[in-house]
């Protein structure tokens, strides 16, 4: 049997395609390996999955906890400090990579006044009162992407990527559906989540046609079988969804080769 070692650096889209999704404690999908066993596939997906915060703050980890936060006990959710700060993307092997734009579409982000690392405070409102304090005094927030930055940043990512691997590099774009949005005139709206997805997709575009990398079109999928059917909100999927999504992956890699 054929063993493929995926590397996903994202976040909810990325690991209930691919690893499992819950809803209520109740196992909903239980990711690509079973995908490779319903289309009886003589292969097996080994995952190592991390969450990601954002392009930036990717290039910037260098590997190591910064001093200030790991003496502290965190409430991080499911952006523990080991994550953040890891660099095992660009330092493990395996037969592809998989990201999302997710992270640069929805993510805010910190850097620190005088050490300009990057942090992401999830679940911050949840922490003792010394630590929002020390927070606000000594992080500063800063501005979301662009969709240029972005593109700039994975490109930058996918080079490091590729000093040491030629391995697949897989990206996720998104759905622009937006539940119950009826919007007919987007005079003095600005950008919208819509508007702001449509934009990064065509960024990852043109990325793909720049770099080769392959995407992972959740926009088509959800376009052909039904955003009602598959969206529960803006970033999250049903179990159905990700299914789908966990099938064009094993499409995806099938067709590089991999599987």
């Amino acid at each position: 049997m054929k063993r493929v070692a995926l590397f996903a650096k994202g976040n909810v889209d990325v690991h209930d395609s691919l690893h499992s999704c819950r809803i209520g404690g109740a196992l909903l999908w239980n990711g690509i390996n079973e995908v490779l066993r319903a289309t009886k596939r003589d292969a097996t997906v080994r995952l190592r999955h991390e969450t990601m915060t954002r392009s930036d703050a990717l290039l910037h980890a260098g590997g190591v906890i910064p001093e200030a936060v790991r003496e502290r006990t965190l409430s991080l959710g499911a952006y523990p400090a080991e994550s953040q700060f890891s660099r095992a993307i660009f330092d493990c092997s395996a037969d592809a990579f998989i990201l999302s734009l997710q992270p640069d579409v929805a993510s805010g982000m910190m850097r620190h006044k005088v050490d300009g690392y990057f942090f992401y405070p999830s679940e911050s409102s949840n922490w003792a009162d010394q630590d929002k304090i020390w927070l606000k005094a000594e992080f500063e927030a800063i501005n979301r992407l662009s969709v240029s930055q972005s593109m700039a940043n994975l490109t930058a990512i996918i080079g490091r990527i590729r000093q040491r691997s030629d391995a697949a590099i897989l990206i996720y774009n998104l759905s622009p559906i937006i539940t119950h949005e009826t919007i007919h005139c987007y005079l003095g709206l600005g950008e919208t989540l819509s508007t702001r997805i449509r934009r990064f997709n065509l960024g990852l575009t043109e990325l793909s046609e720049s770099t080769g990398i392959s995407i992972i079109d959740v926009d088509t999928i959800v376009a052909r079988h039904g955003a009602d059917a598959l969206k529960i909100d803006a970033m999250h999927l049903t179990p159905a969804g990700y299914e789908l999504v966990a099938y064009e992956v094993v499409r995806v890699l099938d067709d590089l080769g991999l599987i």
